[in-house]
Formats: structure tokens, sequence, C-alpha cells
């Protein structure tokens, strides 16, 4: 939690760590020192530096400023030329509340990371939130338990509430992607006795995990092969089974690889049964897998509740992008609560200094990254291959679909609020991306689903 000191001469305006100098950041000293700090005062110290930072954007001339007139001198000059209070006050105003206490689901992942971390750290808190983080088995039970309205919101894999929406498994229900959890984060892997077999040419009849039908693993693992000539539907099998178990089918022989979330790619290294035949960013640097997300009606009748919630996810995620604060979250997301996993673990996906299980220490910063926009041509893509692999038949408006579902519009109302940098691509939400070298452009998507050779027929 930062504190802010406009009119402090010995004090830098913003800074990266906390007042004792040993914490990476004040959230970890109030985590470490059990400190706690009035959070109006906050909120007015951050509308006063926000403004001398506007004046003063150098940091000597604000010094020079202070040096001149004094603290006291400074504070008086601002205030006669701008409403200090008044925007003190408009900052502190929160809409109420229509449910504080909510119920949001999750599986044990690193993908859910910032969702996760928004309890322990206290952003859901700052919020007026109470939440209660269920964990859940696996993706159908999420997804069943979004149906029956057991949970307000959800951790879900990114392509999920799509089919939901568009009744592909379970009756239509609306449903929308708030932000996107992740980036990356996933790998290929495979078992010991497959250390020589590293072209997928080879993988003819072998057998594969994924975490559920709509998902970005089920969807890579088939472009993937398919690159290779493979038919993922005829020359491989894909089962799919919920990510906490894939590492113990991998050790009992039952499965030759996996296409998964970590920390399961990381822990099967651990436990010296498998090797990380390729990271997921190396397919798509930059794809998406798992997001955040709520149905329609919980937004209808609940939309200042929504928005704290929005915020204090958004909040997470900026903190989580951070690479200096990942051993403090790799700490605290590691325990039995959550992810239940050792922390070295952990720390090994989130920093991406990691051993793969064929005698190397890789260095991969992205290997997960949480970049939250929800593009529309994230949409757009998995539409195609859900097209492509014949989850859905017939034609494909995509531009309905992604508006509706993803929430692109609203993601960059609540990033604008919270101070989180938007890129200028995003003012459409369509963007171009390579996949294996090969372009998706999202305003061709029908032209690009005719260039695959594999497809179901």
């Amino acid at each position: 939690m930062n504190t802010f000191r406009p009119f402090d001469l010995d004090r830098p305006l913003f800074r990266n760590r906390c007042s004792c100098g040993q914490h990476t950041s004040d959230d970890e000293h109030v985590q470490d020192r059990e400190f706690k700090v009035n959070e109006e005062k906050i909120s007015a110290d951050f509308v006063e530096a926000s403004l001398v930072k506007a004046l003063f954007p150098e940091e000597s001339r604000r010094r020079a400023f202070l040096k001149a007139v004094g603290a006291g001198g400074a504070m008086s000059a601002i205030s006669g030329m701008l409403p200090v209070g008044s925007l003190q006050a408009m900052a502190q105003e929160k809409s109420p509340l229509e449910k504080p206490d909510l119920k949001i689901g999750f599986i044990a992942i690193t993908c859910a990371t910032p969702l996760i971390m928004a309890d322990p750290l206290g952003f859901y808190k700052k919020q007026g939130l109470n939440v209660t983080l269920n964990k859940t088995a696996g993706w159908a039970l999420i997804r069943d338990k979004m149906l029956n309205k057991e949970h307000d919101a959800s951790h879900f894999l990114s392509p999920m509430p799509i089919s939901m929406s568009m009744g592909l498994g379970s009756d239509p229900t609306p449903m929308k992607v708030a932000t996107i959890q992740n980036v990356n984060g996933q790998a290929i892997t495979l078992a010991n006795k497959h250390k020589d077999k590293r072209d997928p040419k080879l993988w003819k009849g072998m057998k594969f995990a994924v975490p559920f039908e709509y998902s970005m693993h089920n969807f890579l693992l088939r472009y993937y092969v398919a690159q290779s000539g493979l038919d993922p539907d005829k020359d491989i099998q894909i089962r799919v089974t919920p990510p906490p178990e894939m590492v113990a089918n991998l050790r009992a022989g039952n499965i030759d690889g996996f296409l998964g979330p970590d920390p399961f790619n990381q822990r099967a290294v651990y436990d010296e049964v498998g090797f990380i035949h390729i990271l997921t960013k190396e397919i798509w640097d930059g794809h998406p897998c798992c997001a955040f997300g709520t149905s329609e009606e919980f937004i209808k009748k609940n939309p200042n509740t929504f928005a704290a919630l929005y915020r204090a996810v958004l909040n997470a995620s900026t903190m989580a992008r951070d690479p200096v604060n990942r051993p403090l979250i790799a700490k605290v997301i590691s325990t039995p609560n959550y992810l239940n996993q050792p922390e070295t673990v952990v720390m090994q996906v989130l920093t991406g200094k990691f051993a793969d299980g064929l005698g190397n220490v890789q260095n991969v910063p992205d290997r997960i990254d949480f970049n939250p926009i929800p593009w529309y041509s994230m949409a757009t893509w998995m539409l195609t291959q859900m097209q492509r692999w014949g989850y859905i038949k017939g034609d494909v408006n995509y531009k309905d679909i992604s508006e509706k579902v993803f929430l692109m519009t609203d993601a960059k109302k609540y990033m604008a609020e919270t101070n989180i940098n938007i890129p200028e691509q995003a003012k459409s939400g369509y963007k171009k991306v390579k996949i294996m070298g090969k372009e998706f452009d999202p305003n061709q998507a029908a032209a690009y689903l005719k260039t695959f050779p594999v497809m179901k027929s």
C-alpha cells in the first residue's frame, strides 16, 4: 500500500520501495509488519501527489519549489490555484455496493494469480468487498456453479464464456469476460520416456490431456500438432483431465503428455516424471489463457459491485505484472488454501527461471504475464478454432459474438480509472497476431479459417 507525501522535500514523489527500505513495496511491508494505514488519508495524499506531479513533472523542479516556499507555502499556493479539497472528496466517494459479500470460484493454477492474490494482499477489501474464494475441482464444475448461481463471478478458461453464451455443452446463458487473467503460462509436458520424441511428427498414437474442451489448451495443442501434419482427432488421443490430476496420470503412464496450466508443468519436472517440451509462448507469444468473468445478469443487478470487483482484479493484475513482486506473490499463493504447491515450483513459474527437465535451467521472464486486456481479436480466433474442430457448425458472426462476450469497452474504462496504460491498438479492440509464423487477421477470420489443410471433416 503506497503512501504519498508531495510536500516532503527529502522523499521522492512516487517510489517503488517501502519506507523502511527493507521491502520491495509497501504492500510487502504491510503484510510483513501487519502495518495498517488509514485509506482515506492515502486517497487524499494521492490526489495531492497527482496534482503536484502535474504541476512539476520533473522531480528537480518540485524540490526547487519546496526549497523556495517551504511545505506550508507550497500547500497554500497550490490550494489557491486548484480545488484540492473537492478533488479529494471525489476520489473518496464510492457508490454503495449492492452485494458486498461475494463467492468467486477458482481452479488452483497460476493462471488465476490476480484473482487469488487479491485476497491475501487486500485488494478486495480495499474496494469494500468481502470475497470468499472457492477452490473448485474442475472446469465443468466451475461452469455448473456459475450457471446455478452458486458463484457470483469466476475464474474461467477464456473460451468458456463464449461457449456458455452460445449454449455449447450447456443451456445458453450470457456470460462476460471482464479481464484476461493471464497470457502465456502454459506448456506441453511429455513423460520422461519420450525424450527421443521431440518432433511432434513422431507423436502418432500418443495420449494427451487438456483441462477442458473449450480451452486454449485444447485449441493450441490441436494447432501445434496439425501444423506438423497430424490430425488431432485421428492421429493422437486427447483426454479432458482436471489440472490437479495431470501429473499423477503422467506418472502412472495413463497419458504420454499434456498441454496444461502451470504449476503442473513445473511440478512434473520437480517430481522427475516429465520434461517441458515447449512453452506455449513459443506457439503464440501473448496468447490468452484464463479470464475473470461473470454473468450478464450479475452485472445488470450489481453494477457498483461489479465495478469494485473489476478495480480489485485490475489492481492485482498491475501488481502481478511487475517482476519485482513475483517472489512475494509466489509466497502468498502457494499456500494450502490456494495452490497448495511447493513455493519453489510456483517461484520458477512466476519468475521464468526454471529447470526444464532436460538438464537445463532456462530464463524466460515472460513465461507467464498478467496483461488484463480482453481483445476482441482473441475471442475471434477462438471462434475460428471452434469452427475448425467442429464445436460450432455453420457460419459465425465473429464480430457480434466477440463484442458481446469480451468487455473490451469496460476494460478500457476501468483501466483508465486505475491509471493502467492502454495500448493505441486497443481503440478498436482488434489486432493482428502471428501463431507459429502464420498471421491471423481478425478482420479476415472466415478467409483465415479456409487456409488450414487439417481440420474436422
